[in-house]
């Protein structure tokens, strides 16, 4: 089947992200949820199957490339995370994803222990956004094709749930690349799929061709707004209590920024101070030992040309607490 072909079987909000062909903001509206005026519908909450393994301490996991040396469809998972109430976009909350290979096969069990593929996680950006460099997954016996996702709104809350893509276009793609998906296009449907008999209408994601990404050739990409309960946000989890009597780290500003911007963060008790700069790619770009200070409040001017995550560490009474943003360069 020819890329061509594969466009016609779009669905109507597919067709809408094709047609816009521009990337993310050509096809944010049309995969957004309905009834916005009296705020956004909760994505439901799934099992988190049978092999989510714990990304929360692994630095290694924190990437945006996670296809390692999986072969299949490369494809650009991207995913938007408002608040529930009023639809805003949520900022520095950090979203694992996890998913099977081309063959159906999931990293860390049975024959692939110890492998790590299909595995990571990203802190979403000022419009509450985070991406994935993936390939389009295979399927195995009981499931259709799917994605699964976390979303830690604090070290106490977090939504676990999955998403799929409408069938007829995961079909015309897996039989368009069938050298790539050996046990052939996905059998099942999303309403054959135990796992979405409560519906899936919150859980389906627009995929769509985008030219002008990719380089030369362009890419495929798939685009889920996913809404949850900002309301436990604040003050939640022991972490965040923790390091909340101790400090607070603000926002950069401005951001976005371009070339500058300016870390704000208030001492409550004295204690030593350092902020790391880490790219999306989770390396450790500058490190930055600013020293002892008094309570109080501070701002610390940073130069960095790139989308980053800065985070503050402040050693106190012993023991070292930390928090981090993502700061938006654009």
């Amino acid at each position: 089947m020819k890329r061509s072909e594969f466009l016609k079987t779009l669905s109507a909000v597919g067709a809408a992200g094709a047609a816009g062909v521009g990337g993310l903001g050509a096809v944010a509206g049309a995969a957004s949820f309905v009834g916005r005026a009296g705020g956004c519908a909760l994505v439901p909450t799934e099992i988190a199957g049978p092999f989510p393994l714990d990304l929360s301490e692994n630095v290694f996991f924190f990437r945006q490339d996670i296809s390692e040396d999986r072969v299949g469809i490369p494809m650009r998972l991207r995913m938007r995370i408002v608040g529930s109430e009023d639809c805003q976009p949520l900022q520095n909350v950090r979203v694992n994803i996890w998913l099977c290979d081309n063959q159906g096969n999931y990293s860390g069990y049975g024959s692939e222990v110890d492998l790590t593929y299909l595995r990571g996680y990203q802190i979403t950006d000022a419009d509450g956004t985070v991406e994935f460099l993936s390939i389009f997954p295979g399927f195995y016996p009981g499931r259709v094709v799917h994605v699964h996702f976390q979303v830690f709104v604090s070290s106490q809350y977090a939504v676990v749930s999955q998403f799929t893509w409408n069938h007829e276009q995961a079909v015309a793609l897996q039989t368009e690349h069938a050298d790539l998906y050996p046990d052939g296009p996905d059998p099942m449907t999303p309403e054959s799929d135990m796992s979405f008999n409560d519906g899936y209408a919150l859980q389906t994601a627009t995929l769509y061709w985008s030219p002008e990404e990719g380089g030369e050739s362009g890419e495929y990409a798939s685009f889920l707004e996913v809404a949850v309960d900002a309301s436990t946000l604040d003050g939640v989890g022991h972490l965040e209590r923790e390091a909340g009597k101790r400090f607070s780290l603000g926002q950069n500003f401005p951001n976005p920024f371009k070339g500058s911007t300016r870390i704000p963060f208030r001492l409550l008790v004295p204690g030593e101070v350092s902020i790391e700069l880490w790219s999306l790619d989770g390396k450790l770009l500058e490190q930055f030992d600013l020293g002892s200070f008094a309570s109080g409040a501070y701002e610390h001017a940073i130069s960095v040309d790139a989308n980053c995550i800065a985070q503050l560490k402040v050693k106190a009474e012993g023991r070292v607490f930390c928090d981090f943003i993502h700061m938006t360069h654009g």
